[in-house]
């Protein structure tokens, strides 16, 4: 979510949350448990001259982003986002997760000559919220406020987006949050079939112990994308792109 306030150490529950399973429960308790240090290190979203250096790469004013860190992305992420949209000039990306990704990405799409921004959130506030920041940049994405819902045969909850079309040049996963299952961001895998050849993904959070694990599955079950991990700002990326 894109606000002008610093944000909380824990995630925001959907407003109807799943029923969870015992082993779902179990998933949550036991890395929850060893991941707090990592969690701790994603309260830094970078220092003032970090975010300043974006907003002057995007020729945005200072009030455009006036917090980073902890559930939202943080100064490294932003970076790797902008440098792949100004090097790639990607014409699809679908984003996972609304916030101040949104704002960066759509923005650098525009000074690149145009893309099409489709983002999902599970909160239908933070959508309409994010919609109106990015007004007023004059901006505009498509942000699609959908639940979550299982998926077979994959952890936790995944966004019910629907059919989505072929042809995406950047995956930008950064979300749904850990608090919902620590492998839940697997279900992003279910579209890697709709990348590009080129197409990338980029991973937020990729230093956590569930991304981590998720990551793991990846590497195995899609020999035709090459991953590799970033150290990018205070939670790390995983960057996937599909083989030509």
């Amino acid at each position: 979510m894109i606000t002008r306030h610093a944000t909380g150490f824990l995630t925001r529950e959907s407003a109807r949350p799943a029923r969870r399973k015992a082993a779902d429960w179990a998933a949550l308790l036991a890395i929850g448990a060893v991941q707090w240090p990592w969690l701790l290190r994603s309260l830094d979203g970078g220092g003032a001259a970090e975010r300043e250096a974006l907003l002057r790469r995007l020729r945005l004013p200072d009030e455009a982003l006036p917090t980073l860190g902890s559930w939202k992305a943080d100064a490294g992420f932003l970076r790797l986002v902008i440098d792949h949209i100004f090097s790639r000039r990607p014409r699809l990306v679908v984003e996972f997760g609304a916030g101040a990704t949104t704002l960066i990405a759509a923005r650098a799409l525009e000074l690149v000559g145009g893309g099409r921004l489709v983002s999902f959130d599970q909160h239908s506030d933070f959508a309409a919220a994010t919609r109106r920041r990015l007004a007023e940049y004059g901006l505009h994405a498509e942000i699609r406020a959908v639940p979550l819902a299982p998926l077979a045969g994959r952890p936790g909850l995944w966004y019910d987006h629907g059919p989505l079309p072929r042809g995406i040049d950047l995956m930008l996963v950064d979300g749904p949050p850990w608090t919902v299952h620590p492998l839940t961001r697997d279900g992003a895998s279910s579209l890697f079939g709709k990348l590009a050849p080129g197409g990338t993904i980029m991973l937020d959070d990729a230093a956590r112990p569930g991304e981590r694990l998720v990551a793991r599955r990846w590497r195995r079950d899609w020999p035709g994308i090459d991953f590799r991990f970033v150290r990018a700002g205070s939670k790390g990326t995983l960057l996937g792109t599909r083989r030509a």
